[in-house]
């Protein structure tokens, strides 16, 4: 199963339809080192050896720890490897999340990520929102904008956004790709100790009208509801674990659904690798609801 993103551009990208989200490669509430470093440089290799070619990093994980753990494991970096960073947010010694989104922190992260991807050009970049600050949204997209047109940036896409945010997006210029909380169990707004996660759900429909593929966050983490529930049920039925399910359930959702489930185990990694193999059917889908 492939996707493609940007296909009407010039430039598109093709995807095998299972990624890998680096976030949980960090240390506790993600920052710092990873408890098990030659296991975190393993997982990235086994991940893009099993077929991965789609890693979620951002240069705020660690801080800048998921970006030189996948430089030291992987460059030179394969053909069709695609590793998308974020922006617009940064954080404080306190752990906290707060936005890093004026033009020139922008332009900061960008140059901050090339070097420690050390990359020449990030394929995708993902502008997160982190509310309704003082900075426009017109301001922050016309910024990575023209980041695109200096070549820093192949792609621009928007994360944690609702769905108004997007529409406007669209009217700003060409948005690749959406990445927003999504799974079984969680699939609209959710309220987190740094701000409010709009869910997939509700962007879902006008990325399938626009071609744009979603990327959902913390699709493991949320995406696992109590015992007893109608994902166990059909878990125990294929004899797989919940959390494949999900994935399985995220990948049956929609075509244009690019999951990219995140572990700081391997064998947990081989798992969710796995779950692209399971086939759910109408009936499946129909009594998951």
């Amino acid at each position: 199963m492939t996707i493609t993103i940007a296909p009407h551009s010039a430039h598109p990208l093709t995807l095998n339809r299972l990624g890998y989200g680096t976030m949980r490669l960090t240390g506790p509430d993600i920052w710092g080192e990873p408890a098990n470093r030659p296991e975190a440089l393993e997982i990235l290799k086994t991940a893009v050896a099993s077929g991965v070619n789609f890693l979620d990093t951002a240069d705020y994980y660690g801080e800048d720890v998921t970006n030189r753990l996948i430089a030291e494991a992987l460059h030179p970096y394969p053909a069709g490897l695609v590793i998308c960073t974020k922006v617009g947010a940064t954080r404080r010694p306190d752990k906290s999340w707060v936005p890093f989104n004026t033009p020139e922190n922008l332009r900061t992260s960008i140059d901050n990520n090339l070097r420690t991807l050390r990359q020449e050009q990030i394929q995708l970049v993902h502008l997160r929102l982190m509310g309704h600050g003082p900075v426009p949204l017109a301001e922050q997209l016309g910024a990575m904008f023209e980041m695109q047109r200096e070549g820093k940036i192949l792609h621009v896409g928007l994360s944690n956004v609702t769905r108004e945010e997007l529409e406007a997006g669209l009217q700003l210029g060409p948005i690749a790709t959406v990445e927003n909380m999504y799974s079984y169990a969680q699939r609209t707004t959710v309220q987190l100790p740094h701000g409010a996660n709009p869910g997939g759900e509700e962007v879902l429909d006008l990325c399938e009208q626009h071609g744009i593929p979603l990327i959902p966050f913390f699709s493991l983490i949320h995406g696992l509801p109590k015992a007893g529930n109608k994902l166990a049920e059909l878990a125990q039925k294929y004899r797989v674990s919940e959390a494949q399910l999900n994935i399985a359930w995220l990948l049956h959702r929609s075509p244009w659904i690019l999951p990219i489930p995140g572990t700081s185990s391997l064998a947990h990694l081989r798992e969710n690798v796995k779950a692209a193999e399971i086939q759910l059917s109408a009936e499946d889908m129909a009594y998951l609801g």
